[in-house]
């Protein structure tokens, strides 16, 4: 049975109806792990719009997350790991045992890298990247470093782990889309912090957008 079929209830349908029609979510992990809110769109669907939208209403560092198949197929290490410097040996955090991060990229048709323009054609290609990994060539497509930063799911996903990169990718399979999701940081203008849970519900509720907690989705889909 697909994630898709097993997908029931309220919050977690909304979620998954968004992503179908290409709409952003925002998705809080736990209190007991990062404590914060992102906005989350299918990679597909971002527009140079949307990269100002994460800009400006999120605020964050905007990234995104392919499944571990897809990171396997274009071999893209964990970038702890393939960093030789002895600030990569040690990560020390205190909600998870490792970083998902892995490279930072452009696209090769891009100029600089850093505008919504051409964030938004890299992101869109990962995207498209991640549907048919099997048949194209990442390093004919993707060059590094850039300026869209690539974070890799767990190989178990929500059974190994429960960041916003799996709970991302796990919401874009119930949805039957391919496993590539931006995430990006909801932070506070006023206090410099992550955004509560409470105003980041109230832009939810303000923006008629799906509000959901990691919980939701791991005891449907995990």
């Amino acid at each position: 049975m697909s994630r898709q079929s097993n997908v029931r209830g309220n919050g977690v349908d909304a979620a998954v109806e968004a992503f179908q029609r290409n709409d952003p979510v925002c998705l809080h992990d736990a209190a007991n792990r990062e404590g914060e809110t992102d906005l989350v769109y299918p990679a597909r669907a971002v527009t140079s719009d949307a990269v100002a939208r994460l800009r400006n209403d999120a605020g964050g560092l905007i990234c995104v997350a392919l499944g571990h198949e897809v990171a396997e197929a274009f071999a893209l290490p964990f970038l702890q790991d393939a960093l030789d410097h002895p600030a990569a040996s040690d990560h020390d955090l205190s909600y998870d045992d490792r970083s998902s991060f892995s490279l930072s990229v452009n696209h090769r048709d891009t100029e600089t890298g850093i505008t919504d323009v051409d964030r938004a054609k890299t992101i869109q290609a990962l995207g498209s990247a991640a549907a048919t990994h099997e048949q194209i060539s990442f390093a004919d497509r993707f060059r590094s470093p850039g300026h869209v930063h690539l974070l890799r799911a767990a190989e178990g996903l929500l059974d190994d782990r429960q960041g916003h990169t799996e709970l991302g990718v796990a919401l874009a399979e119930a949805a039957g889309l391919p496993p590539a999701v931006v995430v990006c940081e909801m932070l506070d203008e006023q206090t410099g912090d992550a955004l509560t849970p409470s105003d980041a519900v109230a832009y939810a509720r303000d923006h008629d957008l799906p509000y959901l907690e990691g919980r939701q989705l791991l005891e449907r889909l995990g």
